[in-house]
């Protein structure tokens, strides 16, 4: 049998919110597996971060993050259920570690959900061209491609979806795992709504001095 230790079980409490002896029953039967011991804790019912998924967030507060002296900014939103936790230090650091991370990351989409069908189908059509120009996958049937491609999308989703990304300051979890942290120790369902990243003067299109052309001009 695996050895379960105290850390094991501290981490299982952090992402699910069970009591201490349900994690540690729970890593045993899954032989300190952690995904599955926290698939076991939902299926009985004790991860109490997963049962506050569908309750309202109508709290919560708009944070914002500054960086490279004004080059980069971010202004983030992210839901609680009460004004009381809104307020405080744990739910605050969390708006200002999100808003950090959205400035170092540069994510398209809060969830998976937000992508649009169409950017799903040009990736695709993207994956399957890289696949059949590899000599490796010519004798592989489409349904066996379309598989691999699906799994390939995770690194897409991990680009781009801020959920999926790795957390920068603990690469090791995700900021969805991180949120479901916060969820489990703050006892309120916990939601990022939209954020805005800014770059300074993305989007304008520099003059390009044409410097033989200059000098050209001073000579002649």
């Amino acid at each position: 049998m695996a050895e379960i230790t105290a850390s094991a079980v501290k981490s299982l409490r952090e992402k699910t919110g069970a009591g201490m002896i349900d994690c540690k029953n729970a890593l045993v039967e899954a032989s300190g597996d952690e995904t599955q011991a926290i698939e076991i804790l939902r299926k009985k019912g004790m991860a109490t971060a997963d049962k506050k998924s569908g309750r309202v967030t109508a709290e919560g507060a708009v944070g914002s993050y500054i960086h490279m002296g004004g080059k980069v900014g971010v202004l983030v939103e992210i839901n609680c259920e009460s004004d009381f936790v809104a307020r405080g230090e744990e739910f605050q650091q969390l708006v200002k570690d999100v808003a950090m991370h959205i400035a170092a990351t540069d994510p398209r989409y809060v969830n998976r959900s937000e992508v649009p069908a169409d950017v799903l189908d040009k990736e695709r059509e993207i994956l399957m061209e890289q696949l059949k120009n590899d000599p490796k996958n010519a004798s592989k049937p489409a349904d066996v491609l379309n598989k691999i491609i699906e799994g390939r999308l995770n690194k897409f989703y991990e680009e781009t979806v801020l959920v999926d990304q790795p957390f920068v300051k603990d690469p090791a979890k995700t900021v969805g795992e991180l949120v479901t942290e916060k969820i489990a120790s703050i006892k309120e369902n916990i939601t990022i709504r939209r954020f805005a990243r800014y770059k300074m003067g993305e989007g304008i299109e520099k003059k390009q001095d044409d410097f033989a052309a200059e000098v050209a001009s001073m000579v002649g």
